[in-house]
């Protein structure tokens, strides 16, 4: 009786543990500047790393890279630790991304003292997300802001430019937040 080698070392190779650690600030010291600063004061300080980032870049491995009046962008290089059982990025991954640039869009443009917070997320994927796909970036941009809502929609592409997904957001504005 002879026995596959071949199959159980690439069995034993696709079991092989991987591992992965990170670290984060207190939360609490950037959402207390979140609540005292207008949005464009609040991420030029996080830009200028005075306030740390938020845990959520550190657990997905995104960045904040572009934030202007009513603008946001992310980015995320696509790793093995964001698939799914199919072996493609985890739609909830983007949608994460997407709901940050979202959020973050609509942020720049509150005074001091307003907060927000999403009240729905549409994301409409094209296209599966790889490690091929490279760095991916997304874009939000404020479309329109009232005294009680925002809309914001945003488009995530491929280092080569193609669309992988689109999103709508609404947000709740809130005073005295």
């Amino acid at each position: 009786m002879t026995q596959d080698t071949t199959q159980n070392t690439t069995s034993e190779q696709s079991r092989a543990v991987r591992e992965r650690t990170y670290s984060w600030a207190d939360p609490q010291v950037f959402a207390t500047a979140a609540r005292e600063l207008d949005g464009l004061d609040f991420f030029k300080q996080l830009g200028d790393s005075e306030l740390p980032p938020p845990p959520i870049n550190a657990t997905l491995g995104m960045a904040l890279v572009e934030v202007s009046d009513g603008r946001a962008v992310f980015e995320l290089t696509p790793e093995e630790w964001h698939y799914n059982p199919i072996g493609t990025v985890h739609g909830g991954i983007l949608a994460t991304l997407a709901d940050s640039a979202l959020g973050c869009a609509v942020h720049t443009k509150l005074k001091a003292g307003t907060g927000y917070t999403s009240l729905d997320l549409t994301i409409k994927f094209t296209r599966a997300a790889t490690l091929d796909s490279g760095t991916l970036t997304c874009e939000g941009r404020v479309v329109t802001i009232g005294r009680r809502a925002a809309t914001a929609e945003a488009e995530i592409t491929d280092k080569t430019g193609r669309v992988i997904g689109h999103a709508i957001a609404t947000c709740l504005i809130m005073s005295g937040s």
